[in-house]
């Protein structure tokens, strides 16, 4: 089964050397709508109500995280590969999630686990959880995306050296802002990933201005129903394009990503009710 094709704002421009998305490039159409992305950590058998709603046809979402194991797992889960199957027949791109260890982790377990996810699961694209946001880590993490990009492409290299492009999305999980190189090397950047208690007084750096905001991701846990609204502000004011909500917390541990916001219906009738994209 063939990979899905990009939505329109995918890579903005990167790998246009005619005409990106960089600082002042003009390139194609940009987009202020908001979208959903959505890390699911919950396996299909304890959540099946929400793995049918993120592939119910019309959702506003940009992509969904597979989370098997913190990872792609130790072998195929065939309960997966059918919610995944589901997805993508609804035209839903789906991203193997990859732990980066905050750019500690050995190359080859990386690779690995990219292929495993490829082999199995046909993904789109990756989300580096725990990326590094240190300047001094760029050139390895260039080394993974490159490399990423290079299987994502079937091209058959896979020592991040001489691949150039490649297909697939790609997203590193900083959970804050890090060093403005970093934009340069994947599709999309997560730069606020927390609690509401923190989001609503967060601010932007004014690097990010010079990119549009399908650059940008926020993933916010504990936002109240009554603040469900003003989020949306924030993330747009920030200039970010994709954004997940939800009221689940991290109180005693648990994982507010492993299920879908009490409000999800709720959010998804907002965001299809934004007006037409500017351009």
């Amino acid at each position: 089964m063939p990979r899905l094709t990009p939505p329109y704002f995918w890579g903005a421009g990167l790998r246009d050397p005619s005409g990106g998305a960089g600082p002042g490039a003009g390139g194609p159409a940009r987009s202020d709508r908001l979208g959903f992305g959505v890390p699911v950590n919950a396996h299909p058998l304890v959540a099946p109500a929400e793995w049918g709603e993120l592939a119910r046809p019309g959702t506003p979402l940009h992509w969904v995280v597979l989370n098997v194991a913190r990872g792609p797992g130790t072998r195929p889960d065939p309960l997966y590969t059918e919610a995944v199957a589901r997805l993508r027949e609804s035209g839903v791109p789906v991203l193997g999630h990859l732990d980066a260890g905050l750019g500690v982790r050995p190359f080859g377990e990386l690779v690995s686990d990219a292929s495993h996810y490829l082999d199995w699961y046909r993904v789109d694209g990756f989300y580096l959880d725990r990326a590094p946001t240190e300047r001094a880590a760029l050139n390895e993490c260039r080394r993974a995306t490159t490399t990423l990009r290079a299987l994502l492409a079937g091209d058959g290299s896979v020592d991040g050296a001489d691949s150039d492009g490649g297909d697939g999305h790609l997203v590193l999980g900083h959970g804050t802002h890090p060093y403005p190189g970093y934009a340069e090397i994947a599709d999309q950047l997560v730069t606020f990933s927390g609690p509401w208690t923190q989001y609503r007084w967060s601010e932007a750096p004014q690097w990010t201005a010079a990119y549009p905001p399908e650059r940008f991701a926020h993933l916010v846990h504990g936002v109240p129903r009554s603040h469900l609204v003003t989020a949306m502000r924030i993330a747009r004011w920030q200039g970010a394009a994709t954004v997940c909500f939800t009221d689940r917390t991290d109180r005693n541990g648990t994982d507010p990503w492993e299920g879908l916001a009490g409000y999800w219906d709720e959010s998804v009738r907002t965001l299809r009710k934004q007006p037409p994209p500017s351009i």
